[in-house]
């Protein structure tokens, strides 16, 4: 393969040694075609002048890449799901194949995969993950790195020519194997396994080596405290991955401790939903019939997976040292959310009374109206030098009455952050790019009757516009990773 200097191998999890892994091998898939390709990202980290071919060898067949992991490692860890605790856990149908270095900003990234097969945690299951599984992914993971929340990256996605059965799709249905670029999988399940089988060592192996490639920032505390040192950063860095996905109206739908990374990065996506409208009772997945990982519930649940984090490493520090590391949260969280709200709004702040009265006359008026979440950002965006526009638009009849009259009072106080961006095709259009699941399905239809993949490349494109309308384009650099300087 052509070797570029940024492309920089360091496969690290194998450094923690029995206890934490697995080395499984792929599955043999009967064809391999590839359906997507994220190449900002592959040129970011040194794999994007890969030939067709190699990009196949490695990310379908998965042989090796250079200098790094010789076999794929399923990851081992427990987890609450829908907070009921489950001991029986682990990669069941993935793996971690490589590790290197994200050479802006020196983080260490893995890449992982989803539908690779089978592995001693599959519990039964095919190892499979459906094609229309991996489209919702790509659209999920583009989606959010557009509207700036930390999140994996769909790398890679090949149709794998198996038909599968499953409950919640028409089946016999086509298969997929996909690969994802994350910082780290690190899960809080992760150390919630070394806890429930009372092995101090790992969980402190474990502690040390998460701080030391993953969460830098609770290196060397003051204390000594390291482990309340690391459930701090970790709390910090969730409360802002938590506002982020509020201010995007994304519902993660499986807030799980399994699905929670100690780096603050949001991945794994399954029954994933964008709000049509501002709504904190809307629910992602079918089976959460009691709404507990509804849109308005989800910092309440990052937070519950927090104290169980805090829990696993109770046996290395003090609870009460635990409880002050966990209060960082909530702060954090507040200022984050009002942070993001101004800038999903594209308006410069003015003061914490100026600042919080924009948000609750914004949020009043969102709460009994029915325009559009995304619609309500995009017409606004930049302040009250966006009236006319937003006015002019197909919401226009939602902007009257007593609530829609606050939200502008407190508006028209607000100054524009970039009015240079207004002047961005994106913002010249008539609609705003969204992610309901109405867009979902019209994009997997003609995939799933006509085997066209033209609607997603243009939904690709899309997303990717209004990432950079927003100063976020492709493959920019994440401001929610701090540089570890290890390997820098």
């Amino acid at each position: 393969m052509p070797i570029s200097p940024a492309y920089r191998p360091e496969p690290r999890f194998p450094e923690l040694g029995d206890g934490f892994f697995d080395v499984v091998a792929a599955a043999r898939f009967p064809s391999g075609r590839l359906r997507f390709r994220n190449q900002p990202w592959a040129d970011r980290v040194g794999l994007g002048a890969l030939t067709d071919d190699e990009w196949a060898a490695h990310l379908w067949s998965f042989e090796p890449l250079p200098e790094n992991l010789p076999q794929p490692l399923a990851l081992r860890y427990h987890g609450h799901q829908f907070q009921s605790y489950n001991p029986n856990l682990g990669d069941g149908r993935g793996f971690l194949f490589a590790q290197f270095r994200d050479p802006l900003d020196g983080r260490l990234l893995d890449l992982g995969t989803k539908g690779s097969g089978q592995t001693p945690w599959s519990r039964g299951g095919d190892g499979r993950l459906t094609l229309k599984g991996g489209v919702r992914e790509i659209l999920a993971t583009e989606m959010l790195e557009a509207l700036g929340v930390y999140t994996s990256k769909t790398f890679s996605l090949f149709e794998t020519g198996e038909e599968l059965e499953r409950g919640d799709e028409p089946s016999p249905t086509r298969s997929s194997v996909l690969v994802r670029l994350s910082h780290g999988h690190v899960r809080f399940g992760s150390f919630q396994r070394h806890a429930y089988h009372r092995d101090p060592v790992r969980l402190q192996k474990l502690l040390e080596f998460s701080v030391e490639h993953y969460v830098p920032e609770a290196a060397a505390p003051p204390t000594g405290d390291l482990a309340a040192s690391f459930v701090r950063a970790v709390s910090e860095r969730s409360a802002r991955l938590a506002a982020s996905w509020m201010i995007a109206g994304f519902v993660h739908g499986v807030l799980n401790t399994d699905n929670m990374n100690v780096t603050g990065e949001s991945f794994d996506y399954g029954p994933w939903r964008f709000l049509p409208r501002y709504d904190p009772q809307f629910v992602a997945a079918y089976f959460d019939t009691g709404g507990l990982y509804a849109y308005g519930r989800q910092p309440a649940v990052v937070a519950w997976n927090l104290e169980q984090l805090a829990a696993a490493l109770s046996s290395l520090t003090t609870v009460p040292a635990l409880e002050e590391a966990l209060a960082t949260f909530e702060e954090v969280f507040r200022a984050e959310y009002r942070t993001r709200f101004l800038e999903r709004l594209g308006v410069a702040p003015r003061g914490d009374e100026a600042d919080a009265a924009l948000m609750r006359a914004a949020l009043g008026f969102l709460a009994e109206s029915y325009v559009g979440f995304d619609r309500f950002f995009f017409d606004w965006y930049g302040g009250s030098v966006s009236a006319e526009r937003a006015l002019g638009g197909s919401a226009a009849r939602h902007y009257a009455g007593p609530k829609y009259q606050e939200f502008r009072a407190a508006l028209d106080r607000m100054a524009p952050s970039h009015p240079e961006r207004l002047a961005q095709p994106y913002f010249q259009r008539d609609e705003p790019c969204s992610m309901v699941i109405q867009a979902v399905e019209a994009i997997w239809d003609p995939i799933a009757r006509n085997d066209d993949w033209s609607p997603l490349e243009s939904k690709v494109r899309e997303i990717r516009a209004m990432g950079t309308a927003l100063g976020r384009p492709p493959a920019a650099a994440c401001p929610l990773a701090p540089v570890s300087g290890k390997g820098a």
